[in-house]
């Protein structure tokens, strides 16, 4: 990834004058529309997959470019092992290329990768891809790339339930103990805040079972265009249409930040 120059620092600057809500710390993307793409253009899946790589490292520099704190991507979720296996391992096969030809300019431009979703039944060679995507990036302090593998939101709330069941039922926990704010701190990224926005591409709205505990106060923005259509400029609309809102909390001022 490049480092920013004049014309993005330009770009920045602007989206963070004038009125409506600040600029967000964390914004979350459904990747959708790879196959819908593909298929409009007569092309395999799997190349619509292949570009939607290309839009994920064009976004991944506009958002440290931007200053965002933390990019959280739905990048393989627990359902997608119902797909076809010949396009599962296409897309096995692009996480793989993408870490082991993208995780050193990461590295270099600054960027922490972490990994949320369950590790446990992955296959190694691939629990050990992302492990030491986690382990070199581990001191950056730049942009946070959180990127959801074989995730599921009902999953992850039910892994952090069971660690507390566990705790009660060992005696280091009372029941009068759990608390939203408790089992936040049992879910697979703790101490990760809430996304301000969550942008989902293709035109499709839903959260299709991402970041549902996390989510709960997110402002939900959905473009029509396909992911691999997806680039800067579509990040900056999406930003520019969540500071436009009115976010509460479920009070009745209107809160000025997170």
């Amino acid at each position: 990834m490049s480092d920013a120059g004049t014309s993005t620092r330009k770009t920045t600057q602007t989206l963070q004058l004038g009125d409506g809500f600040p600029m967000p710390r964390h914004v979350a993307i459904i990747m959708d529309g790879n196959g819908r793409w593909a298929a409009a253009r007569g092309l395999p899946r799997v190349e619509g997959h292949r570009r939607g790589v290309e839009a994920l490292r064009k976004t991944v520099r506009a958002a440290s470019d931007l200053g965002i704190g933390f990019l959280t991507i739905f990048s393989f979720s627990s359902e997608n092992w119902a797909r076809p296996q010949a396009e599962i391992q296409d897309l096995l096969s692009l996480l793989r290329r993408f870490i082991r030809n993208d995780l050193i300019d990461l590295h270099k431009s600054n960027v922490r990768v972490r990994i949320i979703g369950e590790r446990d039944d992955l296959d190694r060679e691939i629990r050990l891809m992302l492990e030491e995507a986690e382990d070199l990036t581990r001191n950056n302090d730049g942009l946070t790339l959180v990127v959801a593998f074989n995730y599921g939101a009902r999953q992850e709330i039910a892994r952090a339930a069971r660690r507390i069941a566990a705790e009660v039922a060992e005696g280091r926990l009372s029941i009068e103990e759990v608390t939203p704010e408790l089992l936040s701190r049992y879910l697979d990224c703790p101490d990760m805040p809430d996304p301000d926005v969550i942008i989902r591409t293709s035109g499709e709205q839903r959260l299709s079972n991402f970041l549902l505990w996390q989510a709960a106060y997110s402002e939900l923005v959905f473009v029509p265009i396909n992911w691999p259509d997806f680039d800067r400029s579509a990040l900056e609309g999406a930003i520019a249409e969540y500071r436009r809102r009115e976010r509460r909390f479920g009070g009745l001022i209107a809160q000025t930040g997170s």
